[in-house]
């Protein structure tokens, strides 16, 4: 019984993991090149925005903006309805 238990409880949690990698890449997917380079360098890397600045060639104000406004269409995207777990 407890070993059915774990394996019900283990497929559960790998099928959960699978839906919120399946939606976070949705969600990246409809960023610009751009918008989700900044957001992996920044939030996945965690690079500073001076480095990142230097890496894309944009200015370090530039970064903040794009990835401000990235910010916002990933939230928009990850809390509708359909998209929530």
């Amino acid at each position: 019984q407890l070993q059915e238990n774990f394996s019900a409880e283990t497929k559960t949690t790998h099928q959960l993991h699978h839906n919120i990698n399946k939606i976070l890449n949705e969600a990246l997917q409809r960023l610009s090149e751009t918008q989700r380079s900044l957001v992996l360098l920044k939030d996945y890397e965690g690079y500073s925005y001076d480095e990142i600045a230097k890496i894309t060639s944009l200015s370090e104000s530039q970064v903040k903006v794009y990835l401000h406004r990235a910010r916002i269409q990933l939230k928009s995207w990850l809390v509708k309805p359909e998209n929530v777990i």
